[in-house]
């Protein structure tokens, strides 16, 4: 059976073709309909944190299965109550509430809401070459290619953006009009860039004195991809709200926006709410999740392994690349020419990755991923870009 040629005949085509019919998954690796096995360090644009098919995962979801899969919002669940006291226990301290969704961005969009509503301002800023998501208001805030935005304008009003990691940019667009300034902590869709250590500093100063909230949006750099929690803990910064979403649930859709007390105090009953957000089995896959991130050392694997991981890519000679650079197991090699064939060619041999813009491989593997897993990719990633 054709599953690609059904796939073109029945599904909208919203997505480029990867010519790839991936049918199963284990560990780092997935495979394709005729047993191939490949490296994954795609993590489904970094989802899949701990890889596939995870006994401990599975088991809770399973559990969950037999008790209860979903339950509105104004009724109690154990699930929910357990995985919203984690995600406050382990975030920075200055927030104290959790909001439930599905996707990241739908945790931008309520976290637009949130802005609004606490501040009682309108204006946004965000950076350019930065990706928040692709509903209006969330694609309001993305800037990374003209082809997301431009077939859908006018998108929101009252939304402007400046240069990242450029805080003199940013003063020009700043003001007291501005309810919230919306940033990721490392640009992933821009190409894995990542601001001096002092920027985040600079601009939470600037929404102080603005009286602007700062948001951070963790959908990707979240869950211990960095090597912390939360990559803006590289960074010295307390933020007003936290979007998560990606790896928070395993796989599983599931997202939150983290807030202060004080954004908390202004929201009421029917505020912001959705059918499916924080939902009891995602619940149990997020907290099975955090269970396994403590038990196996996920953060200091993402650190030591994404170290090494980026130390070994810089030792291949070759001509197209321009820059290695990453932080953890967040990681780009930047080529000095069209990324297309090489895409194309790490996957023939054996090795999904990500490309981003016109000229960056992107990986973004699973954090269970070894030196060992690291020196097997780094070979067929010399073999491609030497040839």
């Amino acid at each position: 059976m054709d599953y690609e040629e059904m796939a073109g005949k029945y599904i909208a085509p919203t997505y480029g073709s990867r010519g790839l019919t991936i049918v199963k998954g284990k560990g780092i690796y997935v495979y394709d309909e005729t047993g191939k096995k490949y490296y994954d360090c795609f993590s489904n644009m970094g989802v899949n944190i701990l890889g596939h098919n995870i006994p401990e995962i599975n088991r809770a979801v399973a559990e969950q299965l037999e008790r209860i899969t979903n339950l509105h919002g104004s009724f109690t669940n154990d699930k929910r109550s357990l995985i919203a006291k984690k995600l406050i226990e382990v975030s920075p301290k200055n927030l104290t509430k959790v909001f439930f969704s599905n996707t990241g961005t739908e945790s931008v969009e309520a976290a637009i809401k949130f802005s609004r509503l606490a501040t009682g301002k309108t204006e946004i800023i965000a950076a350019k070459m930065g990706y928040h998501g692709k509903t209006i208001g969330a694609l309001s805030l993305t800037s990374t290619l003209k082809k997301y935005n431009e077939p859908y304008e006018p998108l929101l009003q009252d939304v402007k953006h400046f240069s990242f990691n450029d805080i003199d940019s940013l003063k020009e667009v700043i003001s007291e009009k501005t309810a919230a300034v919306f940033l990721e902590p490392i640009q992933g869709e821009g190409g894995i860039r990542i601001p001096g250590k002092d920027f985040f500093v600079k601009v939470k100063k600037l929404c102080e004195q603005n009286n602007a909230l700062l948001v951070i949006d963790e959908i990707q750099s979240g869950m211990g991809r960095t090597g912390k929690l939360f990559a803006i803990e590289h960074f010295n910064v307390e933020p007003d709200m936290i979007c998560m979403a990606k790896g928070i649930a395993s796989g599983l859709p599931m997202g939150a926006v983290l807030i202060t007390e004080e954004i908390s105090s202004k929201l009421f009953s029917g505020a912001h709410t959705n059918t499916f957000g924080g939902n009891p089995l995602v619940c149990a896959a997020s907290l099975a999740t955090f269970d396994y991130i403590e038990k196996h050392r996920i953060l200091e694997n993402a650190a030591s392994v994404g170290k090494y991981f980026i130390e070994q890519l810089r030792t291949i000679e070759s001509p197209v690349i321009r820059e290695v650079r990453g932080l953890g197991l967040m990681i780009a090699v930047e080529l000095k020419t069209k990324n297309t064939k090489y895409a194309k060619d790490l996957q023939d041999k054996g090795v999904i990755i990500i490309p981003t813009g016109t000229t960056v491989l992107r990986f973004l593997p699973p954090l269970i991923f070894t030196k060992k897993d690291v020196d097997e990719v780094v070979k067929i990633v010399r073999d491609v870009l030497s040839s």
